[in-house]
């Protein structure tokens, strides 16, 4: 099974791991314990509190729609703490109650609304909200700012570099870590390492714990990226600083303790403790990997079903394609499913990610000249993505571009932490 991060099985011999734990031992579970044994989720109480507040309000004044953006911003703030998906789409009504109350005509009610769709995957409906925004030309520069991001997501990159454009300012957050992500799109690691470190000094000194919380997520995600795995460690520590309950630092420490120090048991702990308070379906995958990764057949079994169940909810709409199309991929019976969400894909966000899902499903049903095209015309220079790398390794070498393969696989041999421990062993057969 090859889904998180492409993974793929391989088993070291005992003597040679317990040697390999010691040398790559960086962290220590004094240092994350603390966080994970914090029963007090402070942010979810604020965000509740918050919520039936501006529900009591608009109970009295109904015909007070500002207050449906104040509701809808506190069910948001619960989907980010807790990742269901009802408080997503709870938010979402309250924005579209509050849009139609102004006859779709406040910029910040169409932002928000889009910022909604965005986190559903819902690009293209997002786009036209925020290119209503811009005719309306009220806080352009807030509307251009989000163009970017939703045109970033489509693969749309002339026009997301034509919106960085027009509010760049080496002295703005929000120019920054945008130019950080374009950075990191267009394969610049470094350049987006700087920007983002760049955006923590800014951060820090506006003090905003939300904002350094973010920063330093994504920060640690760039360092795991560079194989700096200490500091990626590190900004996780402090994001769990700012907020214990935060489930995507843990899964990003579980990952350190699986991937970079091989101790799969331990990273299972971290993340039953994750998902005690947010159980984003993909977490279930996570386990399963880690499952397989110990021979475990039966808590890999279990963990795919409950991945399977949670996304048969219709609520979480196209949120889990890419999942489940490399999920179905290598499914005997489900290989045509996975080329119809691959297609589906590519209609909701034509980049080159969704191409390579769609290359990915044409090598699985043994169709591989037609995966080659798909890659030559769509993927090939435009992304670094290691995942898509190791398939675009797979389709040149049954196609007989051993040179082209064996070029890849030894960039891949780089990427070994990001790929995950399972993937050394496909990596070794290309």
């Amino acid at each position: 099974m090859k889904i998180i991060h492409q993974l793929a099985f391989v088993l070291l011999a005992a003597c040679f791991a317990s040697c390999n734990n010691a040398d790559n031992k960086i962290t220590n579970s004094k240092d994350y314990n603390v966080f994970l044994e914090n029963t007090t989720n402070k942010a979810l109480a604020l965000a509740q509190a918050d919520l039936n507040f501006w529900k009591q309000k608009l109970e009295k004044q109904p015909n007070q729609f500002p207050y449906l953006s104040k509701v809808s911003a506190s069910q948001s703030q619960i989907f980010g703490v807790t990742g269901n998906i009802e408080s997503l789409l709870e938010a979402e009504e309250s924005l579209i109650k509050a849009n139609e109350a102004v006859n779709y005509t406040s910029t910040g009610y169409l932002r928000a609304l889009a910022r909604n769709y965005i986190s559903q995957h819902r690009f293209k409906e997002a786009l036209g909200l925020l290119k209503k925004a811009e005719i309306n030309g009220e806080h352009l520069e807030s509307t251009q700012k989000m163009l970017f991001d939703v045109n970033l997501e489509l693969g749309d990159f002339e026009a997301a570099k034509s919106y960085l454009e027009t509010f760049k300012d080496f002295e703005d957050f929000d120019y920054i870590i945008r130019l950080s992500k374009w950075s990191d799109v267009r394969g610049d690691l470094d350049a987006a390492i700087k920007y983002m470190e760049r955006a923590k000094t800014m951060a820090e000194y506006t003090n905003m714990p939300s904002t350094k919380k973010w920063v330093y997520t994504n920060l640690a995600d760039y360092y795991g990226h560079a194989g700096k795995i200490e500091a990626a460690y590190k900004h996780y520590l402090m994001a769990l600083e700012i907020d214990p309950q935060d489930a995507y630092s843990k899964k990003g420490i579980a990952w350190i303790v699986y991937s970079h120090e091989k101790n799969p048991k331990e990273a299972l702990r971290i993340l039953d403790y994750a998902t005690r308070t947010h159980l984003s379906p993909d977490y279930y995958l996570l386990k399963a990997d880690i499952a397989e990764y110990l021979e475990d057949a039966e808590l890999q079994k279990e963990q795919l079903e409950l991945y399977k169940k949670a996304v048969s909810n219709t609520q979480y709409g196209d949120m889990y394609n890419k999942y489940n199309a490399l999920l179905f991929a290598e499914d005997i019976n489900m290989k045509n499913k996975a080329l119809e969400i691959a297609l589906t894909e590519i209609e909701n966000r034509p980049t080159p990610q969704s191409y390579d899902l769609l290359a990915w499903s044409y090598f699985n049903l043994g169709d591989t000249k037609k995966a080659l095209t798909v890659m030559e015309n769509f993927v090939i220079g435009k992304t670094s993505e290691p995942d898509v790398l190791y398939h675009l390794a797979c389709i040149y070498k049954v196609n007989g571009k051993l040179k082209k393969a064996e070029e890849l696989k030894k960039e891949l041999n780089n990427s070994i932490f990001e790929l995950g421990p399972l993937m050394a062993n496909e990596i070794r057969n290309i």
